[in-house]
């Protein structure tokens, strides 16, 4: 009943009761009429555009992609060992993201520069919720080990065997690896006024030990730390005459808990509990304070070893006044504490997630494949001069990427070869094919982003080893990440120059290639050709923008490009006509963008993005993004590839690029977006586009509360997978 309608039977109530019955008027003397509804509340106000409901906190989000990783993991449509890496890879995200983004947070709170986004959250109050949520997020991905993955595994005899249930046979032998294999690299650190707390290693294993008894020199201050030697691995094979049948292993940290009295000699342990410490990892170099951003990077990665602690982890028999202590002596909160049943460093279980003896258990593997004309040429330059050629990786194989370059450092014909480089490998054929070309001759021009995160020391060796062969190595440009992924091969052919190139998605790396989703695209198109040697020389050399015909680049163009085209299906809508965009991307951040796609929804136009990773907008509010869908698809392949579809009127735009929709993308570094053309091809990608917006089995509903919830079948539908579907189709892969 609405309020009105209450105050309505409240009156008629009171005049009851003043009223003889006799007096009483028709309507009540009889059994009364159902009285009529209230009028419908009016709408609710559509909020501005700059309204920050209307936003959702990037780290928020960021962490709910890794929560989506996590559930994979209680997926049973995956082989068992996948199911375990998606465990593995929810402690390895969750690893970056307190080393970059918690740290990051923590140091705009320390030093005073809290700084709140679009979605008006402050660091401090983000803080909160991000550890209200990974407490319970890490204690529900022990449960899953240890109630789901663990039983299930054992059924396949693959076992780790707890301390309880060593035979007396294990134990011998597990005393006999510790004596020879453990004890001999092991160091031990007594606590006391001449033995300081140590400084520990980012993420490294390490024990606190409580003792009982003086030592050979009089100290008894009760305390020591073990560090784990980094040079042993975490997970041990037991030899089958040992533990039996089947894979069977034991955990360091169980060896090492078992005989810690064997490293105290005359001293009693009272209990021995497992630690790690996570430290903030983001290089803080000053590209335009120094002279020589290598000798700077290299000596910021040994210190990115030992920043400040952002996160604890310890065993959770471990008693509260030990992890107090540890607490104390790194300066961390209650909040920052996580104490796990089970192994401290799950990631170091990676390393059973290959086991050669049960292949049943994962993936099938696949050929990625190359097509016909590619295959059938023996020369791919006179393929590419005829045509562009399009390959979606993994599906596609990368070879022909890497056989392009092989081919030009062989060729005599080549005269120059241009590349940027963000992750490759140093050791890499990429690498390999570059340091013949220097070596025979060509004039070889590398691009190297240096502040790739993680990949800072991989890339300085890489750099070494181009230098050496002849090439000439250029860092980038300072204050701006080289992240665009482009090769430009200049050959001689009839008396001209002819330029070939190279546009992805993704990065130079070939193991990357056969993991992720990403769109390699081959061209000898002499306007985009030329747009990509323009950009090459403004990143070599110096001077003024120059104008592109074709291409897209970040920090120029390509935010404004984005943003007109995104505007023109604003403008067609609003004159009635047709208006569509579909967009693929790891993230969507921007808030200019998210604001043009707020107006493009509301005067109209659909849109439809699949978002891997952090979203900040919201779909579906009323009277916003009620024509906005979002989608996010996690499967066995990481989706990176980033794809920008706009109707255009009809006259279809579809472009491939290296950035997402994120301020850092399109504000701070250099990126590519390059145009698809003809229709054969843009009716190529778009089709594979609009597969993962009808994919039912591994995809995500983003709502408007900022929670994904999962797609399934519904009705007669019959189950879809994008990506299963890709494989099938483009690599022939039949997928069981």
């Amino acid at each position: 009943m609405t309020n009105q309608g209450s105050t309505q039977m409240d009156l008629r109530d009171a005049q009851a009761e003043e009223l003889p019955a006799a007096e009483l008027p028709p309507e009540i003397e009889t059994e009364a009429e159902p009285l009529a509804e209230a009028p419908p509340a009016p709408p609710a106000p559509v909020p501005g555009l700059d309204d920050t409901s209307l936003y959702i906190h990037r780290e928020l989000s960021q962490l709910q992609f890794n929560i989506r990783v996590l559930e994979q993991a209680l997926d049973e449509s995956y082989p068992l060992l996948e199911r375990l890496k998606f465990l593995l890879i929810f402690s390895s995200n969750l690893d970056e993201f307190y080393e970059i983004r918690v740290a990051g947070m923590k140091e705009q709170i320390n030093f005073a520069r809290e700084q709140a986004g679009p979605d008006g959250l402050q660091p401090h109050q983000a803080l909160a919720r991000i550890s209200e949520l990974v407490h319970e997020q890490v204690a529900r991905q022990y449960r899953i080990l240890n109630e789901v993955l663990l039983p299930e595994l054992a059924k396949h005899q693959i076992t780790f065997i707890r301390r309880r249930h060593w035979t007396p046979k294990l134990k011998a032998w597990v005393r006999r690896f510790f004596r020879d294999e453990i004890a001999p690299i092991i160091t031990p650190i007594g606590l006391d006024p001449t033995h300081p707390f140590p400084l520990l290693v980012n993420k490294s294993l390490n024990f606190i030990v409580e003792l009982e008894g003086v030592d050979a020199f009089g100290r008894d201050s009760g305390l020591a730390i073990i560090p784990a030697p980094r040079s042993l691995p975490r997970v041990i094979r037991v030899p089958e005459e040992v533990g039996g049948s089947g894979d069977n292993f034991v955990f360091l940290s169980s060896m090492i808990h078992a005989h810690a009295d064997d490293l105290f000699q005359g001293m009693k342990v009272k209990g021995c509990y497992q630690f790690r410490l996570t430290r903030n990892a983001d290089l803080s170099v000053d590209a335009e304070d120094v002279e020589d951003l290598a000798r700077a990077l290299r000596g910021e990665l040994f210190s990115r070893r030992y920043g400040d602690a952002v996160r604890l982890e310890v065993a959770d028999t471990c008693p509260k006044h030990l992890s107090d202590f540890l607490l104390r002596q790194f300066n961390l909160s209650e909040n920052e504490l996580f104490q796990v049943n089970g192994p401290v460093n799950l990631t170091r279980l990676f390393s059973i997630t290959g086991l050669d003896s049960h292949p049943e258990l994962q993936h099938a593997p696949f050929t990625p494949a190359i097509p016909k004309q590619l295959a059938d040429s023996d020369n791919l330059f006179n393929v590419v001069g005829k045509q562009d050629v399009i390959l979606l990786h993994p599906f596609e194989s990368f070879t022909p990427v890497v056989d392009l370059l092989r081919q030009a450092a062989k060729d005599p014909c080549v005269l120059a070869v241009k590349q940027t480089l963000y992750r490759s490998g140093a050791n890499s054929e990429i690498v390999d094919a570059l340091v013949e070309a220097a070596r025979a001759g060509k004039e070889v021009t590398v691009v190297i982003e240096l502040r790739a995160r993680f990949d800072e020391e991989s890339n300085l060796q890489l750099a070494s080893r181009l230098q050496q062969a002849g090439a000439v190595v250029i860092y980038g440009v300072v204050g701006y990440k080289t992240h665009a992924k482009m090769m430009l091969i200049l050959r001689r052919e009839n008396g001209e120059l002819v330029r070939y190139a190279h546009l992805g998605t993704g990065n130079y790396h070939a193991g990357n290639a056969r993991l992720y989703t990403d769109y390699s695209m081959l061209t000898s198109d002499d306007a985009l050709c030329e747009d990509v040697s323009k950009l090459f020389s403004q990143l070599i050399g110096m001077g003024k923008t120059l104008r592109m015909k074709k291409l897209l680049h970040a920090p120029f163009t390509l935010k404004k490009g984005m943003l007109d085209m995104i505007a023109r299906e604003t403008q067609h809508a609003s004159e009635g006509k047709p208006a569509q965009i579909m967009a693929k991307v790891n993230a969507l951040t921007d808030p200019k963008i998210i604001r043009a796609l707020y107006k493009a929804s509301q005067a109209g136009v659909k849109i439809d993005l699949v978002v891997r990773g952090m979203c900040c907008l919201r779909p579906g509010i009323p009277g916003v993004s009620h024509n906005i869908q979002v989608r996010s698809i996690i499967g066995r392949f990481l989706e990176h590839s980033r794809i920008y579809y706009f109707l255009n009127g009809g006259d279809e735009k579809l472009y491939l690029s290296s950035a997402d929709w994120m301020e850092r993308n399109l504000d701070r570094r250099v990126e590519t977006c390059f145009p698809v053309e003809g229709k054969k091809l843009v009716s190529r990608v778009k089709k594979e586009l609009e597969s993962y917006l009808t994919d039912n089995t591994q995809s995500w509903s983003l709502q408007p509360d900022g929670n994904y919830l999962r797609n399934t079948p519904s009705g007669n539908q019959n189950p879809r997978n994008a990506q299963n579907a890709l494989l099938e189709r483009l690599s022939n892969t039949s997928v069981r």
